[in-house]
């Protein structure tokens, strides 16, 4: 049985990163490192969307802003535009993604790689983005107090 925030189909996954508001986490299963997104709809525009990476322990507000996709049909492209840095590992990732993601046939998500949606602490309601916390459904200061 897979959990109900670990996605593990590559068009869920795809759908899920342009819903407009998404937040999401991808983990290397090879090194176990984690970056946790927000991907954003820009305003007046149906093919823009900004990505940024949480940098900090606020999952509300400690994210920068790392680039912005350009989507068009199946495919999308991810730009560091004028503020991003496309050196940034975390940027890197989220290219790596979607190139992988888009460009298998069938669509197939990366046997390298683990998706994980955001999920909401059954204490306190506040986002959760760690896979462990969200897999327990509780935070890491909420499943103190349980």
């Amino acid at each position: 049985m897979t959990h109900p925030h670990h996605i593990t189909d590559a068009a869920e996954a795809h759908a899920f990163i342009f819903g407009g508001k998404a937040r999401f986490t991808l983990v290397s299963k090879a090194t176990g490192k984690r970056y946790t997104y927000r991907v954003a709809k820009a305003k007046d525009s149906d093919t823009a969307f900004f990505a940024s990476v949480l940098t900090g322990p606020s999952n509300e507000h400690d994210y920068e802003y790392i680039g912005v996709v350009k989507t068009g049909g199946t495919h999308s492209e991810l730009s560091a535009g004028r503020r991003g840095n496309s050196k940034h590992p975390a940027f890197q990732g989220l290219a790596w993604t979607l190139a992988q993601i888009e460009n298998s046939n069938p669509l197939a998500m990366p046997e390298a790689l683990e998706f994980w949606h955001e999920g909401r602490c059954a204490r306190c309601a506040r986002p959760l983005t760690d896979p462990a916390s969200i897999a327990r459904g509780l935070g890491p200061e909420c499943a103190g107090k349980v």
